[in-house]
């Protein structure tokens, strides 16, 4: 998750007001949005990150799990009902500023989100000085948890797990001698990216190209022509999925062959989409786990109830929404309704998810720091396991 996408500098003051009143408060719970905190027996909470935009289905797949985990909550008798509003970003650190001050304006209990690293470097201040609750699915930049900051949360490892863990993977499980590293200039990817390199270098592994390039660019033919004489095992992008599919499909294009691997960024069925054929045996790293096809109970359970409510299967981050929900609901369950009430209770909160035990680090990064890996397959998402578990076939 992670992340961030930069889509450039915030339009003119009116296209940005115009953005606001048409994303920055729709209500999929009933009751007006903005309503904030305790009102009449209910607790109005944010989802913030994207809905719209060129990595929009990373933000959806959170939703939906934070809508989920809410209307299974309302459902129950004599709860405390909770509503939802949502902050669309777009993925973008300038519209994230604005959503933000919205949420603070709107007097939200708590945040689901932000759902990229890039917007939660500019709008996770501005939640910690209003003191509300910030719990994100997706974030994975190492330096979030480096702010002291003490209403921020993640319900997954951050990239100081991931990149270590990919570059291992790469070194001791696809054995690889020569890899490429391609970075898109995010707050996101180059941190990603930094990391694979400093931790291939120490596996003995050659990085035989640097690269790094522009999302918006619709050729990437100069990367091309850098990897192509290189000749790579793996080449590792860092990025989203709206660019990794343009990028395997120009590597192949242009005769590249080694192993396509990216981080979590790109872990989504529109990588494929964006790949076609060339996207088959790509190998994707997420620290988020698949609900498909668990063979716990309750991961079941959420599954068919996800796919009963949203008729797809749970994605990227689906799981981690639904978990990042289910805390601060505990919290409001405890009669915890003052966004600084729910944030001591999230903070000392330990639970069984359906993604992976929650359970938070006294800088709120996830206790624990399991990798996993999923692999292209026949045009589909084949989750493999944990880096200790998996075996692909490509």
């Amino acid at each position: 998750m992670r992340r961030a996408y930069s889509r450039g500098l915030v339009a003119a003051a009116a296209a940005s007001a115009l953005v606001l009143s048409a994303c920055g408060g729709s209500n999929d719970n009933g009751g007006s949005s903005g309503s904030g905190g305790s009102s009449g027996g209910s607790v109005t909470i944010g989802f913030f990150g994207a809905q719209t935009g060129p990595n929009a289905q990373l933000g959806i797949n959170i939703s939906n799990g934070a809508e989920l985990a809410i209307e299974q909550h309302n459902a129950k008798s004599g709860v405390t009902q909770v509503k939802l509003t949502k902050y669309d970003t777009q993925g973008d650190p300038a519209q994230a500023t604005n959503q933000a001050k919205k949420a603070v304006s709107d007097k939200v209990a708590a945040i689901i989100g932000p759902a990229f690293s890039g917007e939660s470097k500019t709008a996770d201040p501005i939640f910690e000085e209003a003191g509300i609750p910030n719990v994100s699915a997706s974030a994975t930049a190492v330096a979030l948890g480096q702010n002291g900051w003490k209403f921020w949360h993640r319900v997954l490892a951050n990239d100081g797990v991931q990149g270590p863990g990919d570059a291992d993977f790469i070194a001791k499980t696809l054995n690889a001698k020569t890899v490429a590293v391609i970075d898109d200039q995010s707050e996101y990817g180059k941190g990603l990216g930094d990391a694979v390199r400093k931790q291939l270098a120490t596996d003995g592994v050659k990085v035989a190209v640097n690269d790094a390039i522009n999302p918006d660019a619709s050729s990437f033919s100069s990367t091309v022509n850098k990897v192509k004489p290189a000749n790579p095992d793996v080449v590792f992008f860092a990025g989203y999925y709206s660019t990794a599919g343009k990028l395997v499909k120009q590597l192949r294009d242009g005769g590249v062959q080694g192993t396509f691997m990216s981080g979590d960024g790109s872990l989504d069925a529109e990588f494929i989409k964006g790949g076609g054929a060339a996207a088959n045996g790509a190998l994707l790293s997420c620290p988020c786990s698949s609900a498909v096809g668990s063979t716990d109970p309750a991961v079941q359970k959420f599954a068919t109830d996800y796919k009963a409510k949203f008729n797809v299967d749970p994605a990227t981050y689906s799981a981690e929404g639904f978990d990042a929900t289910n805390a601060v609901l505990q919290a409001i369950d405890a009669g915890k309704t003052d966004p600084s009430d729910i944030n001591d209770f999230v903070t000392k909160i330990d639970f069984k998810g359906v993604s992976k035990q929650i359970k938070f680090a006294p800088n709120g990064d996830l206790a624990s720091d399991l990798l996993f890996i999923t692999e292209v397959k026949d045009g589909k998402l084949a989750f493999l396991g944990d880096t200790t578990q998996a075996k692909p076939s490509a």
